[in-house]
């Protein structure tokens, strides 16, 4: 099947809800570009009457809220099917759980279809040479072989590659791989200076493996374009904004939440590495923190664009010999959407 496309960037609403609930930090992998701190984020595994707590302090926002199952691996939690089902029954719009497709705990036999909207997989390569570099020996395989259990279970899946200078090369294998699969939904992210990325970095300033911005301007978007001929929907981050389009922040102009293990609850997370948490779980409710924290930042103005990116990962803004920048980030949560032209 090849059919037209059309790209739109995704503007930011407060009328739809996210919940990006991490239930632990362990994890089975190690992959190079993880962007979880357990010295930041917590080395405990929820219990199940937390987790169900922390949901309900959402719960008057649950009707337009998503929730987005995480880890470390969310599968390696051996309530998850009960926290799914406690989402469900308190009224979530939509659940997703994110993993790396190793399917801990029989999972895929104790939710159904009609409780997980998504099983959302996590693949850094076209191959396993590329991919089983950044993610572990046997993974491709092993998320490959999830997916296909998980389709023929019934459940709707999607697929996430981070783009990076490891594995750029490869993106534009992957809408045949997509269309084989069977995948429905394509998420393309970038590669931030976080977690093991900025611990690597810091050891080695040429580790940072982020790719240049003509690259992720001709690659990305073509390569969005050619899985959406194939029927499938991508979204990626926009990163760089056209010159004459405003910055917004998604944490003034959206409703999107962190939370971590440890109670810390985020509303960017540019911000996850430090302990600037807006939000945090106290006694099961949900409070707001004193100055000074990421929301105090939100509303300052760069001609960089984005002000967390320009203080905790400026290397990559380019500027020209008068000082300006060269292009203006976009916050990190803004996304361009290419849909096929149905």
């Amino acid at each position: 099947m090849n059919r037209s496309w059309i790209k739109k960037t995704v503007a930011f609403s407060r009328e739809a809800v996210n919940l990006f609930f991490h239930l632990l930090t362990g994890c089975n992998l190690s992959c190079r570009h993880c962007y979880i701190n357990p010295a930041q984020h917590g080395t405990n595994r929820l219990a199940l009457e937390t987790i169900e707590a922390w949901l309900r302090a959402f719960s008057n926002k649950s009707h337009r809220a998503n929730v987005i199952f995480l880890g470390g691996e969310p599968t390696l939690h051996p309530a998850l099917p009960l926290a799914v089902k406690a989402a469900r029954a308190m009224g979530f719009q939509s659940i997703t759980i994110d993993t790396n497709g190793y399917l801990f705990n029989d999972i895929l036999s104790k939710v159904t279809p009609s409780e997980v909207d998504f099983f959302s997989f996590s693949l850094d390569g076209a191959t396993a040479t590329v991919n089983d570099a950044i993610r572990g020996e046997g993974s491709y395989e092993t998320c490959l072989a999830g997916i296909r259990k998980a389709i023929r279970r019934g459940f709707h899946t999607s697929l996430i590659y981070t783009v990076s200078a490891e594995n750029l090369h490869e993106l534009d294998r992957m809408p045949t791989l997509l269309s084989t699969l069977g995948i429905e939904r394509f998420f393309i992210q970038v590669i931030g200076i976080r977690g093991r990325s900025a611990s690597a970095v810091e050891a080695d300033p040429a580790a940072a493996g982020q790719v240049r911005p003509d690259e992720w301007l001709d690659i990305i978007p073509r390569v969005a374009g050619e899985a959406a001929r194939l029927g499938i929907p991508v979204t990626y981050p926009k990163v760089y904004l056209d010159p004459e389009e405003p910055f917004a922040c998604a944490g003034i102009a959206a409703d999107n939440y962190f939370i971590f293990p440890n109670g810390r609850v985020y509303r960017c997370p540019l911000c996850e590495d430090y302990p600037l948490h807006s939000l945090a779980f106290k006694d099961g409710r949900l409070v707001s923190r004193a100055k000074v924290t990421e929301a105090d930042l939100f509303p300052l103005t760069l001609p960089e664009g984005c002000v967390m990116n320009r203080i905790i990962q400026p290397g990559n803004i380019q500027y020209a010999p008068d000082g300006s920048p060269l292009h203006r980030i976009a916050c990190c949560m803004l996304k361009e959407e290419v849909v096929p032209d149905r």
